[in-house]
């Protein structure tokens, strides 16, 4: 949610953004509506302050024996108007409330300008192209052949896109798991394991719900849906709440089983665990101060970058375009590694710094003293590691000739063993 102020004061700036992210948003009638509800506002203060005067002056009469049937009529008049203004204010603050919960957030000036992914820049790579001198494998046949993952009994018990992680893909499931968590440890995140279902309040709070409706799973007959990935759980975590100041940043490393329904999928992705509904994750979430934000945002992207340099993994780094990025975020980093099989870079991370915009969603603030007014504080976001895509950047790229897949060095000690 953006500042109000930002939309009576510098309406352009905003109409500037969703011109940049090629949005079509009704702002004039956001813009009305912020206006309506603010003179409801000062006519029901009015009414309730007339309703306070009339009531004194009839207590008044009475007490003096005075005839109060005139005020009587007038405060009935009164009442029934301030009883209209409050219906009128709730529908409208309603309205603006829902409305304004879809807008999105602003976006950082380095954010290159374009209406889609190709528009985005590419800002560095690491990481040499593997070459083979042997005909190569997608992770797909490597796994069959490996007797690693059974797609069709899990099609059988749970439907497309589900599966049955078999043998060393388990330990190398759980491998990268217990890397993440060892490696953000060391780089003082506080580890987190979530609930794996939230309520609507709380997943309105990390993300504009709407726009998810085609990708989460919802509990039927239950205020409830399946998370898609821990940052919505760790977001809400603190709603309405007012942190010490001297507490931030708070860094989390959640942990989670994440659940997407993946609508639109096509292709050679239908098949194999590259895109999948169900999945684990270790993600970097942070709270800090809005000063702190910017450069909170590099080290979480150097972090991300340690991290798959020490399990050896090429990569490039995007930043990704207005038209590109999500709406909550002011500005993003994807990194994307090489698939051998698909010959090509593939999103495995997202790294955001949504700014205080889920902070005034989820009415999360802190201050340093107990007498200062408190402030929103930013919240920001990335990926470590997403398991079942990373486990297919690993076992392409580093297959072996006689259809094995050596194991990075940096997880061999989880795993137990060298080569799978």
């Amino acid at each position: 949610m953006l500042d109000p102020k930002l939309l009576r004061d510098s309406p352009d700036k905003i109409k500037n953004m969703l011109e940049a992210r090629a949005i079509r948003f009704p702002l004039d009638e956001l813009i009305a509506l912020d206006k309506d509800r603010r003179e409801l506002i000062i006519k029901t203060d009015e009414f309730r302050k007339k309703r306070n005067e009339v009531s004194l002056e009839i207590a008044r009469k009475k007490k003096a024996r005075e005839d109060a049937s005139g005020l009587i009529d007038q405060m009935q008049t009164v009442s029934d108007s301030l009883k209209k203004l409050e219906e009128d204010q709730i529908t409208v603050e309603e309205k603006f409330t829902k409305l304004s919960l879809t807008l999105p957030n602003m976006i950082h000036e380095s954010v290159p300008i374009g209406k889609d992914e190709t528009a985005n820049k590419e800002i560095k790579k690491w990481g040499s192209i593997p070459v083979f001198d042997f005909e190569v494998k997608d992770h797909i046949d490597l796994t069959q052949n490996l007797d690693l993952v059974d797609l069709e009994r899990a099609a059988k018990v749970s439907g497309a896109r589900f599966y049955y992680l078999k043998n060393q893909l388990v330990r190398l499931n759980q491998a990268l798991l217990q890397f993440a968590l060892d490696f953000l440890s060391e780089k003082s995140y506080t580890p987190i394991q979530t609930p794996f279902l939230i309520n609507r309040g709380a997943m309105e709070g990390a993300i504009i719900a709407q726009d998810f409706e085609e990708v989460i799973y919802k509990i039927e007959d239950e205020d409830l849906y399946l998370i898609g990935t821990s940052e919505h759980a760790v977001a809400s975590m603190h709603s309405d709440e007012i942190i010490d100041g001297k507490k931030l940043p708070l860094r989390y490393a959640g942990i989670s089983t994440c659940f997407r329904k993946e609508a639109g999928a096509h292709g050679r992705d239908q098949k194999g665990i590259f895109r999948v509904h169900q999945f684990e994750k270790v993600e970097q979430f942070v709270f800090t101060r809005p000063e702190d934000s910017w450069r909170e945002h590099e080290r979480m992207l150097a972090i991300t970058e340690e991290f798959y340099q020490k399990i050896e993994i090429p990569y490039r780094i995007m930043l990704l375009s207005s038209g590109d990025l999500g709406k909550v975020s002011a500005k993003t980093y994807d990194l994307e590694a090489w698939m051998v099989g698909q010959k090509n870079y593939r999103e495995i991370v997202s790294c955001s710094n949504c700014l205080d915009f889920q902070a005034r969603r989820l009415k999360i603030r802190f201050r340093d003293k107990t007498n200062e007014q408190p402030q929103y504080l930013h919240s920001l976001n990335s990926t470590l590691v997403a398991t079942t895509r990373t486990m297919v950047a690993i076992i392409e790229n580093f297959q072996t000739k006689d259809g094995h897949i050596a194991v990075p060095k940096a997880l061999q000690k989880y795993v137990g063993s060298s080569l799978i």
